[in-house]
């Protein structure tokens, strides 16, 4: 452990430049021991962190990728070595360009990036090594938390033995890193895997700031100075480095760049020690406990006021960087925000600037309360989880003034009076809460979400340095310090077991979306995802009931009436599916999917001109629709519209080359109108894209079978059965083929085979008997 340069009893001491150290009423030593936590090494305390945050989320290792996991991952193509890895840099988080209307501008390529280098390790999309990755770096954030807390803590006292900062408050540092570790609101950066974008962001955020903190060490070091307090020089290749890792922390997720302005408050507040509001003439000058001196002139004895110039330059360089980095940022995206809808953030589509500003502020009081008490968690808190408030006398406005009031209260604590390492302490907990906090505001720019727990990762330590700063002041007064212990330890015990619970509610889809129907049964989207899963696992009678329990909630979630018209038109219900459609398109005329299945209910329903139209439709909307392509060229084949049908089918296979039902449609149709040359050229075609394709094979087979070219026809069949040798249909159909070629020998052991296969096969029995009937054989 460190020997930590610690106070007496005298007012203050002599650094080895004659400079005369801060010292606050109590010392160094005295302020950490008061806190009811043992005091561990510096190697000691990683590990127990390291240990405790991989603990509570361990469960979650053999977890499904869930929620957003399958666009971020499932669906992501650049997450294939197929897609060259410089593509990355021009898509978005889910995959999509960066130029598309429908981007969320979300740019996060080395978070992909990472997503990439677990699929390639794995050797494909296995659940497991990407949350065993996340687990892993939750545990370092979490480490390097501990020696975050540390350097507030300890008030930037110098180890001379490292020339780096001291553990020079392990119990509060240790606490503050515990709490941090095991706290529930973690859950969905941890449990889900698009959370490492928060994970990585984290680890490069705190490795910015130490490497901005490093630069005004390295000065102090060389000066000989025991504490880092206003120093008059820094490294610049340190703060630079500073810069570019926090630019690689925006590559993982926006929120990075607030690095700059928690870098910016330390330095004024921790390093430089200056009050603002004094420094600005918004309150008196308090005379600090060093022999008299004022406040604004704290760390040294003799002042010649270089530090202000050295702080200046500093901030300078944190300003041009984060401009930099955020110009850089604003051109890749194309200069534009992304575009949202209504039902992603209803609250910023409030009319009234007094209403909206309401509203925001209600958001806030809620991700607060979710701080304070993380057991209400929700994987998504859309779609009527949280209405919107419509008027002032709405009770909801409560909590809005609750919210203020504690804020307001630890603003006040923080900044009147003199500034005493606990203020600054408090002002620094104040900023880590708040600053990482405001890309989700709504304040700079519109949000695609409501309340996003993940968005609360950084803050969390900011509302750890508080807790643990109320649970010093009430211990060093001697208020019920045993009741202070025992509660500390539920509260560690309590946050443990919401973790392991949590994360384990994490690992399967339904049980996710299930405990989100318990925290916020008004939210249309939860019953929405549970309807889909119930209809993807067979369960339809559930889906109906959860589609309809989300169309209840929000009245206008065309998705929900889409998916629901599709599993009504499945079982026959042609009517009630027609009707959803139409409200569907009519709530969003681009909907180019329900356009699409209007048109086939439409078609079933013998509608054909409209059928046809709204097939149309969907393809004006969706030019790149081969599936709509498809299934207007089955309209056509039933309309007798056979060339027509024929261009619809080709179309399809153009924009989607791999479309089986397309090919084999063509080559059918083109059999049946007896076009043997062309249906042979299609079907031999659509081999080199779909594989080698048993079923292909047997409709060439009969083509050619049909034209006598007995032969060719023979060897189609025989490589279908190579591919699969218990396709019933392909013995069968070769049992026909040599049954008409009069090789009856082996047309009897195709049809036996065939009925061994599917002996239920009225056909084949019929066709054997046929066979046995022309050769004079009594049947077996």
């Amino acid at each position: 452990m460190y020997k930590v340069q610690q106070n007496g009893s005298s007012s203050h001491s002599k650094g080895a430049n004659g400079h005369a150290l801060h010292n606050d009423t109590r010392s160094q030593g005295s302020w950490d021991d008061a806190i009811p936590v043992p005091r561990l090494s510096l190697t000691s305390a990683y590990v127990v962190v390291f240990v405790l945050a991989g603990l509570c989320f361990a469960n979650s290792y053999d977890g499904d990728f869930v929620f957003d996991d399958s666009e971020a991952i499932l669906n992501n193509k650049d997450l294939s070595t197929d897609v060259p890895v410089t593509d990355l840099f021009f898509h978005d988080f889910w995959g999509k360009n960066l130029a598309s209307k429908t981007s969320h501008k979300s740019y996060r390529p080395l978070t992909v990036l990472t997503f990439r280098w677990s699929h390639s390790l794995a050797g494909g999309l296995y659940p497991l090594g990407f949350h065993i990755v996340n687990i892993l770096l939750h545990s370092i954030v979490s480490v390097l938390m501990l020696s975050l807390f540390s350097n507030l803590f300890s008030e930037c006292i110098i180890a001379k033995e490292t020339g780096s900062l001291a553990f020079g408050t392990p119990r509060a540092s240790l606490l503050c890193a515990i709490l941090f570790a095991v706290h529930p609101i973690h859950t969905e950066s941890v449990a889900g895997v698009v959370g490492r974008a928060d994970l990585l962001c984290a680890l490069l955020f705190i490795l910015s700031f130490k490497f901005y903190v490093n630069s005004c060490v390295q000065a102090a070091v060389e000066k000989g100075d025991s504490v880092l307090c206003r120093p008059s020089s820094f490294s610049l290749p340190h703060i630079l480095l500073s810069i570019v890792l926090c630019g690689m922390s925006v590559l993982c997720k926006e929120t990075g760049i607030t690095v700059i302005g928690i870098c910016s408050a330390f330095d004024i507040i921790m390093i430089c020690r200056v009050d603002v509001l004094a420094a600005v003439g918004l309150k008196k000058e308090f005379k600090s406990l060093d022999n008299g001196h004022s406040n604004g002139s704290t760390g040294h004895r003799e002042d010649d006021g270089s530090w202000i110039t050295s702080l200046v330059k500093r901030q300078l360089l944190l300003l041009c960087g984060g401009l930099t980095i955020l110009a850089t940022r604003w051109r890749l995206m194309g200069s534009t925000t992304p575009t949202f809808q209504v039902f992603d953030n209803p609250h910023s589509f409030v009319n009234g600037t007094l209403t909206r500003v309401l509203n925001y502020n209600y958001l806030y009081s809620i991700n607060g309360f979710l701080l304070v008490n993380p057991w209400w968690l929700c994987f998504d808190w859309s779609m009527g989880c949280l209405p919107v408030i419509k008027s002032l006398m709405d009770p909801r406005v409560l909590a809005v003034f609750a919210f203020w009031l504690v804020l307001g209260g630890l603003l006040f604590a923080a900044l009147n009076g003199a500034m005493d390492r606990e203020k600054r302490c408090l002002s620094m907990g104040l900023a880590l809460i708040v600053v990482p906090f405001l890309p989700a505001t709504n304040l700079l720019f519109r949000v695609g979400f409501v309340i996003a727990e993940r968005v609360l990762y950084l803050s969390t330590a900011g509302y750890c340095i508080i807790i643990v700063l109320g649970v010093q002041r009430l211990v060093s007064t001697h208020t019920f310090p045993q009741v202070v212990r025992y509660t500390l330890i539920f509260l560690v015990a309590i946050f443990t077991a919401r973790c392991v619970h949590r994360s384990y509610e994490w690992r399967k889809e339904m049980s996710l979306f299930e405990a989100g129907v318990n925290v916020c049964p008004l939210n249309a989207k939860v019953h929405y995802n549970i309807a889909k899963l119930n209809g993807d696992r067979g369960n339809v009678e559930k889906a109906i009931e959860k589609y309809r329990d989300a169309i209840s909630l929000n009245h206008e979630y065309d998705q929900a009436m889409n998916n629901l018209a599709n599993i009504l038109k499945d079982r026959g219900d042609l009517q009630e599916a027609e009707e959803l459609l139409m409200k569907a398109v009519g709530i969003r005329d681009e909907f180019a999917a329900a356009w699409m299945n209007l048109g086939i209910v439409q078609s079933n329903l013998k509608k054909n001109d409209l059928a046809e139209k709204s097939y149309f439709r969907a393809l004006l909307h969706r030019r790149k629709y081969p599936d709509c392509y498809y299934n207007l060229g089955n309209l056509y084949l039933d309309l007798k519209m056979h060339n027509e049908a024929i261009q619809a089918w080709r179309n399809a296979t153009l924009q989607r080359p791999t479309h089986f039902n397309a090919w084999n449609n063509m080559v059918i149709l083109l059999d049946n109108l007896n076009q043997v040359d062309q249906a042979e050229a299609v079907g031999k075609e659509a081999l080199k894209y779909i594989g080698q394709d048993a079923q292909m094979y047997i409709n060439l087979a009969n083509v050619m079978g049909k034209a006598d070219r007995y032969k060719e026809s023979e060897q189609y069949f025989l490589r279908a059965i190579k591919i699969d040798s218990n396709l019933a249909k392909a013995h069968a159909n070769l049992g026909v083929l040599y049954h008409r070629w009069d090789k009856h020998d082996l047309a009897e052991k195709s049809y036996k085979r065939a009925l061994q296969l599917e002996p239920d096969s009225v056909n084949t029995h019929d066709n054997l008997k046929m066979l046995y009937r022309k050769i004079g054989k009594a049947n077996n």
